[in-house]
């Protein structure tokens, strides 16, 4: 059995760690979740069926991040300045990629994970249904509601400039 989760860890490790990047909002504590999951993981049983292994170490991956979210709240902070530290080049791309960041963070968190599974994870709606543990049609719903949602934000202004380009500006002036 053992065996079989090590196969499926290394199978997944990239998208599992994307899925930690996102929950977390930064590489160490993505890091930390991830091998969280890797030792949970290890010390249990897959599930029977093969196919369903990749779902089931997303599973457990959002499960410490609730378990973790609920100790302590998420430092929204440490997150922008996680940005900052980051060398951005200022492309079309890399605005897309920051105005949709800042358009999912402003979802409420149904909506938000849904997306990260679905959209961004790839998983299958009978997939993000199992980790989410919730019907089907709540995954399709939700999906569909939280694609508009997002379309919404971006489109309609609510995404606002980060708090340290604000403070750059009024530097500046």
């Amino acid at each position: 059995m053992r065996i079989i989760i090590e196969h499926a860890l290394r199978q997944n490790w990239e998208r599992l760690f994307s899925y930690a990047l996102r929950l977390s909002g930064n590489r160490d504590g993505a890091a930390d979740l991830l091998q969280s999951c890797a030792t949970k993981a290890l010390a249990a049983s897959p599930p029977e069926d093969g196919e369903r292994i990749r779902a089931w170490l997303f599973a457990i991956l959002r499960n410490i991040w609730i378990d973790e979210h609920r100790r302590s709240a998420v430092n929204a902070a440490a997150a922008e300045e996680a940005l900052e530290d980051e060398q951005w080049r200022r492309d079309d791309r890399m605005i897309a990629v920051i105005t949709v960041r800042q358009a999912l963070e402003r979802l409420d968190q149904p909506y938000r994970e849904v997306i990260e599974l679905v959209d961004l994870a790839g998983f299958r709606y009978g997939e993000a249904a199992d980790i989410l543990g919730v019907p089907v049609g709540t995954v399709m719903s939700r999906l569909s509601r939280a694609r508009l949602l997002l379309l919404n934000a971006i489109e309609g202004g609510t995404v606002r400039p980060f708090a340290a380009r604000q403070r750059k500006r009024a530097n500046d002036t």
